[in-house]
């Protein structure tokens, strides 16, 4: 009974895991192909243009795979060593989500003034030659938001030189939407409402992550 117990929990684990490194190619599968389509698909970094939605995906979902494949064979195996080293994976993964956390929140102001100085440097960028990615970025943010600029719209003056704004900041798109009155333009700073979507959302990832580790930690079979 307890042996079968056993082999079911095992068995548990690694079609559990099957499906972390499934989710791993997945989403190493749309990092290759937003780099391969997209170019530096949403880089809005001037200092970090290696920073885009694409590479993320790809040292993500690489990361994630690599995981799941050794807690998988780790799991019909039941071999110590292979496991030892994917509770230590996830250890280490805790433990750099803990330590980026609090230097989050206690170097916040810090980090949303070099944030936003670096992301208005980057508006400067939009629209040029070799930053399809960048200007692709900033269209489907203001668009999907319904924001405009990184503090507000008047940002983008200074990208003109002139009271315009893209025309992906506009409430009704049309061509040339930009150059009309600011009443016809989003007021909501990005940078605010972007943050906040990611706070409201990365919490509930969070919360996610932590259950699917306590079941993986708590599935595990115990060794002979």
């Amino acid at each position: 009974m307890a042996r079968g117990c056993l082999q079911g929990v095992k068995y548990l684990m690694f079609a559990f895991n099957l499906l972390f490194w499934l989710g791993g190619c997945g989403i190493l599968g749309v990092g290759i192909w937003l780099a391969a389509t997209q170019g530096n698909f949403a880089t809005l970094s001037s200092s970090f243009p290696s920073l885009s939605a694409a590479n993320l995906l790809i040292v993500t979902g690489a990361f994630v795979m690599a995981i799941g494949f050794v807690g998988c064979i780790g799991a019909i195996k039941e071999n110590k060593c292979l496991l030892l080293t994917f509770f230590v994976a996830l250890l280490l993964v805790f433990l750099l989500e803990a330590c980026i956390t609090i230097l989050f929140f206690a170097y916040t102001d810090k980090i949303d003034r070099y944030a936003q100085r670096d992301l208005k440097k980057g508006l400067h960028l939009y629209g040029t030659p070799g930053n399809v990615g960048l200007t692709n970025a900033w269209s489907i943010i203001q668009t999907d938001f319904r924001c405009c600029g990184v503090s507000n719209y008047t940002d983008w003056f200074e990208v003109y030189n002139a009271t315009r704004v893209p025309d992906s900041c506009c409430l009704e798109f049309s061509e040339s939407c930009g150059l009309h009155a600011p009443g016809t333009w989003w007021k909501a700073p990005c940078y605010e409402t972007v943050k906040m979507w990611l706070q409201e959302n990365l919490l509930a990832v969070g919360v996610f992550g932590l259950c699917t580790a306590l079941v993986q930690v708590g599935g595990a079979p115990p060794q002979p």
